[in-house]
């Protein structure tokens, strides 16, 4: 049973974890957090720390997925990701010189406000027409699913640096990726669709978090085991979740991210009020 809870249990979560990851983008933290502060008891500073170290080898393989598929804009992913390395060791700064109950709720509010801002942008999606019965229609339809790479400005380029500036100081203050930020700003900023953000914010995230977790293991806040053990879970998840990236329509995928965001911050919100126990 000791066995089951320390390992096999987290494992499993981190399936889901890599899934959710490789779809929609996010490094996992959103998750992540949750769990280890339910699940393993861990002190909030402890949570985002190891959410962290966890969501690097995540969003590798989500990347590996995503670049074979197409389905990501390496120098903007780059762009963002310079930008978020540059200010997540200010965010492990002021998360371990905050209280933990701070970091908690304002990780809760951010994800929020994120989770509604995708839902009004699917609100506003038209919906995906349906394929005709035969099989090839599907097959059409899913080819479309992903469209071609857009051509960006150095304007854009430095809008999407800007864009991983924000993230990043999300990223170590909260221990998570920064993707509930990144893809909002890069489907409202920039226009980057969906189908493309998903693998773009991954490659952001992958750089980004390196200063975070480097900054948070050498002030020990970081339970290896139990990041050892989500992201066993996770890598094989995020491959899976990169794949039907091809084949979720548009309008679903922000409504599954608005939804995915929405109990993350709910769940995060009731546990630090003791609501869940």
């Amino acid at each position: 049973m000791d066995v089951f809870a320390a390992f096999i249990a987290p494992a499993l979560a981190g399936v889901f974890v890599g899934v959710m990851s490789g779809l929609l983008g996010v490094g996992g933290g959103t998750i992540m957090v949750p769990i280890f502060r339910l699940a393993f008891g861990m002190s909030p500073l402890a949570s985002t720390a190891t959410s962290l170290f966890a969501i690097i080898p995540t969003s590798i393989s989500g990347v590996v997925a995503h670049a074979r598929a197409k389905t990501c804009v390496p120098k903007l992913g780059l762009a963002l990701g310079v930008g978020g390395a540059v200010m997540s060791p200010m965010g492990v700064w002021l998360a371990s010189v905050s209280p933990g109950w701070l970091v908690i709720c304002v990780a809760a509010i951010v994800i929020g406000f994120s989770a509604f801002k995708m839902f009004k942008k699917a609100v506003k999606c038209a919906p995906t027409p349906r394929a005709g019965r035969a099989g090839g229609n599907v097959q059409a339809a899913s080819a479309k699913a992903v469209p071609d790479q857009p051509v960006l400005s150095r304007k854009q380029y430095l809008q999407g640096a800007c864009i991983g500036l924000i993230a990043g100081l999300a990223s170590g203050y909260v221990g998570v990726g920064g993707g509930f930020i990144m893809v909002p700003l890069m489907l409202a900023v920039l226009d980057i669709p969906m189908s493309l953000a998903s693998g773009t914010s991954l490659i952001a995230i992958m750089i980004l978090a390196i200063p975070g977790v480097i900054e948070q293991g050498l002030l020990g806040n970081i339970d290896c085991l139990a990041g050892i053990a989500i992201v066993v879970g996770s890598i094989p998840g995020a491959l899976v979740g990169a794949r039907l990236v091809r084949v979720v329509p548009e309008r679903q995928l922000r409504f599954i991210f608005g939804g995915f965001l929405l109990v993350a911050a709910v769940m995060l919100m009731l546990n630090e009020f003791g609501i869940l126990g």
